[in-house]
């Protein structure tokens, strides 16, 4: 294995003189005054939207709770009926949540309004972008837009750039050291790059960042975190320098980031979602979280002073992988900025914020396993002394994120057992005590039909929202291919999302697994080519998802052909698992749906710098053939 050695060239101009910041490292146990200090004043709304959302989240609870208690008890109640009507309380109490969220965005949609200092007022301000075994060569194109496009805005002599480096690999390190060396004698004066690769990667990204803070925190009043796939435009970047240079509370303003840029099925289906019906609900969180909000790790302004006071982790006591360095550390640096005073919030409404996603299925599970260990993790801090309540919420939301798959499995399995227990076992007609007449099994077609019509409402009212507020909107109507596309988009991401979701909840069951029985995901680079893997390798790695589809498939036969058929969508989608993966991982899939007018986004006809990727989708697409 080759010796990790700093090769960086150790010239006087490659990095600023150092300005030192003390970051001291958290007490997570003691909290000198028990509470969180205070943010400032929120908005008086704020106590309305979070009575609408928790009682409009109870009660939607309340309701599918009691239908199913009533579908499913004969006279005597048994332990797994029981069981059944917990595990339906809960993972419906997850998505009634969304919902409620959702139409809170919905009705929120037309309130965003923030305050915004002069340019001129605005503090030094550094743009952040570490990176660990990233293709240097994009990463670098990105910057040099972002770069350019700060200049545009007449706002680089309060900008610098960083690209701090975590890769471990000397051919990789070579070869970064030569593009943003490149980068940077292009950029000239128009504004001033840096490049700085630590020798050793303590605390993975949150180390990478807290290293910048101490050692030149102290230059800069403010810093936007970077992900190796984000896309900022200019305007956006110094938006968020002027509002929070408005706010002197202030810790850490997070934009709303949208997905673009890539060619699959799977990522365009993504990326219409998320642009569609991820602003409904981004809406409704931050009318409710207010200024206690959270932040997501990128594509957010944070106040250097704040974060170097407020954000040191401490390593977990215990083994991995509930113990060791905080691995989510994004929530937690919220949580602990949120403490100490500063005030978190969202500009959902903002724009000009992008990242990318995953192209496929295997990919995204890649990444999800490292998140699903970081969140599952946060388990040991919902007890963290101080925190404000919401931002427990957040840890909840974050470990719900990842329970709900092998919740949903568990109701899944046990809604299965009781079904066959009621086909093979003879019902109690005549329990002990008196009775006049025999306590016969009831089962209501009629409470079934409305508890079915009341879970598919909670589950597509967000999406439906989103739509009708695309309609809406001009500019997002036409961009998603009019009306039309919008209603095809609509039906092809409900038919697919049906598809995918018993994939990933099987998935997501597993590594939950993992995690509980002490295995360690380590931290791997992230796949960003669009490069679907060979049908032969998906058909290794979902083997035993095919072969849970057919054994659920056919218990369900042998119990009843309703079973089946209730069951079909859940059945279909893990026996077509390998070739749902592939199918949706191509990128011909993606551009086919492009020439359908489905799962098409605004950004694509007026691109984020105006010739972003080189070509919009038509040029592409002429190009490809």
């Amino acid at each position: 294995m080759d010796k990790i050695v700093d090769i960086v060239p150790a010239k006087d101009d490659i990095l600023p003189p150092e300005s030192r910041l003390e970051m001291p490292v958290q007490d997570l146990e003691h909290w000198p005054s028990g509470r969180p200090h205070s943010a400032g004043r929120s908005h008086p709304s704020i106590h309305l939207c979070r009575w609408f959302v928790f009682s409009a989240t109870l009660a939607l609870t309340g309701l599918g709770t009691y239908e199913i208690y009533q579908v499913i008890s004969p006279a005597d109640i048994t332990w797994l009926q029981v069981i059944f009507a917990a595990l339906f309380a809960i993972t419906f109490a997850w998505i009634s949540f969304a919902c409620a969220s959702a139409v809170l965005g919905f009705l929120c949609l037309r309130r965003q309004r923030y305050v915004l200092a002069d340019q001129d007022k605005i503090g030094r301000t550094a743009l952040l972008m570490p990176v660990y075994h990233e293709d240097p060569e994009t990463v670098a194109e990105a910057l040099a837009r972002m770069g350019r496009a700060i200049a545009a805005e007449k706002a680089n002599d309060k900008f610098d750039i960083f690209v701090l480096s975590d890769s471990r690999e000397p051919a990789h390190i070579r070869g970064e050291a030569q593009v943003f060396g490149k980068l940077r004698h292009d950029l000239g004066d128009l504004i001033q790059l840096y490049y700085r690769r630590r020798v050793e990667n303590h605390h993975k990204k949150a180390g990478n960042i807290a290293d910048f803070v101490t050692r030149w925190g102290g230059a800069y009043d403010y810093m936007i975190v970077l992900d190796a796939d984000s896309m900022m435009a200019g305007s956006t970047l110094v938006t968020l320098a002027r509002a929070m240079a408005a706010d002197d509370k202030a810790g850490i303003i997070q934009s709303l980031p949208m997905l673009h840029n890539r060619w699959t099925l799977y990522a365009r289906m993504q990326q219409f979602a998320g642009r569609v019906y991820g602003p409904i609900v981004a809406n409704g969180l931050a009318a409710w979280h207010g200024r206690d909000g959270n932040y997501w790790g990128h594509n957010a302004i944070i106040r250097v002073k704040a974060f170097a006071e407020a954000a040191g982790l401490p390593e977990l006591h215990g083994r991995k992988p509930f113990g060791g360095h905080i691995m989510s550390h994004d929530f937690v640096e919220a949580a602990l900025i949120r403490r100490a005073g500063w005030a978190v919030y969202m500009l959902p409404g903002l724009g000009g914020s992008y990242e990318e996603t995953p192209p496929n299925l295997i990919e995204l599970a890649a990444r999800d396993r490292r998140w699903s260990q970081g969140n599952l993790q946060h388990m040991k801090l919902l007890r963290v002394k101080g925190l404000h309540w919401v931002s427990r919420i957040h840890f909840l939301q974050g470990i719900m994120s990842y329970l709900a798959s092998p919740l949903w499995l568990f109701l899944l399995l046990t809604g299965l057992v009781l079904s066959t227990v009621a086909k093979y076992t003879e019902p109690n007609y005549f329990p002990e005590g008196f009775t006049l007449f025999p306590a016969w099994p009831v089962f209501d077609p009629e409470r079934a039909l409305r508890l079915f019509t009341l879970t598919m409402a909670v589950l597509f009212v967000p999406k439906i929202l989103g739509i009708l507020a695309a309609i809406i909107d001009p500019v997002l109507r036409r961009g998603c291919g009019g009306v039309s596309g919008l209603i095809k988009s609509l039906f092809a991401e409900s038919l697919l999302s049906a598809l995918l979701s018993p994939i990933m909840m099987l998935i997501q069951s597993g590594f939950v697994l993992d995690v509980f029985l002490g295995r360690d995901s380590g931290w791997k680079a992230q796949k960003r080519t669009e490069e679907a893997p060979p049908f032969n390798e998906l058909l290794y790695k979902h083997a035993w998802h095919i072969v849970a589809g057919v054994l659920i498939g056919v218990l369900a036969f042998l119990i009843t052909t309703k079973t089946f058929l209730w069951l079909s969508p859940i059945v279909l989608g893990l026996g077509l698992s390998a070739v749902v993966s592939w199918w949706t991982g191509l990128v011909s899939s993606g551009e086919r749906a492009w020439r359908w007018n489905v799962f098409r986004i605004p950004e694509e006809a007026e691109p984020i710098f105006g010739d972003q990727n080189g070509a919009n989708p038509k040029e592409r697409l002429a190009a490809a053939e």
